[in-house]
């Protein structure tokens, strides 16, 4: 069984956590630890489980949102982190003492019983990835922080069974914004984080039959709201604006299982 959970989702810290359950052996992994690591402990405790209990970390990209506490976690816990070697040369290609293995676009990765397929995405990091997770019955994709869908990323997320999607801004909102120019340019731009409507088209792009779940995240406080981002899922689903699911920054998620 395969399921996951958003332990938190939003500017100020991204921490997903994805489980495969096979035979009697329980495999984790973290996506992100956008946190400081108590901050993390305690989210990880309402999940009801420890560091302790995460087989290895995946590290997306480098901001701080995203890499957070991952070589604290690292050194405290003796954890595996892996990370494009361009994520840890932004980072300032620090020492993870034999524990840090090199992601890259289309090398799987197994850990445990989960397989991880890393892809590359449009944003403005320096090899930035984002994931595709299964264990050999059913896949989740994960998909935050870029610019804009392309071929490739489409293709990548095909015959998913749920999905955890950023669905960052409202173009208008961002428009009216205190943000300045830069930052407005930034955001809105191919190489900074999808709005609305940009999410709802790859939500629509890969929605099948056998979907269970979409799930948006990185929302925007500033520049989004819950209600507006449900009205988009559910119109790109053809579904009720009541079964959408938003993962929020103070508790991201409950347990999604697929």
């Amino acid at each position: 069984m395969l399921r996951f959970r958003s332990l938190g989702s939003g500017s100020t810290g991204n921490a997903t956590l994805v489980e495969a359950t096979s035979g009697g052996r329980t495999s984790r992994l973290l996506v992100d630890c956008g946190f400081g690591l108590r901050q993390l402990d305690a989210r990880l405790a309402r999940a009801g489980l420890a560091a302790c209990d995460i087989d290895a970390v995946f590290v997306t990209h480098e901001h701080g949102d995203h890499i957070g506490c991952a070589h604290a976690l690292s050194r405290r816990d003796r954890l595996q982190v892996w990370m494009s070697e361009g994520t840890w040369l932004a980072t300032g290609a620090r020492d993870f003492e034999g524990r840090l293995g090199f992601a890259r676009d289309g090398a799987d990765i197994q850990v445990g019983g989960i397989l991880v397929q890393p892809f590359t995405v449009p944003h403005d990091a320096r090899e930035p990835l984002q994931l595709r997770c299964t264990d050999g019955a059913r896949s989740l994709g994960v998909l935050t922080d870029l610019g804009h869908a392309t071929p490739y990323l489409l293709a990548r997320l095909a015959g998913l069974d749920a999905l955890l999607l950023e669905f960052n801004h409202d173009s208008d909102m961002l428009a009216g914004s205190a943000y300045p120019p830069f930052l407005k340019l930034r955001v809105g731009g191919n190489y900074g984080h999808l709005s609305n409507a940009a999410a709802a088209a790859i939500a629509r792009a890969v929605h099948h039959g056998g979907l269970r779940h979409l799930l948006a995240a990185h929302l925007s406080e500033q520049n989004n709201r819950p209600e507006i981002v449900r009205r988009a899922m559910a119109e790109a689903l053809g579904a009720g604006e009541h079964e959408m699911l938003t993962a929020n920054a103070a508790e991201g998620s409950p347990w999604l299982d697929l």
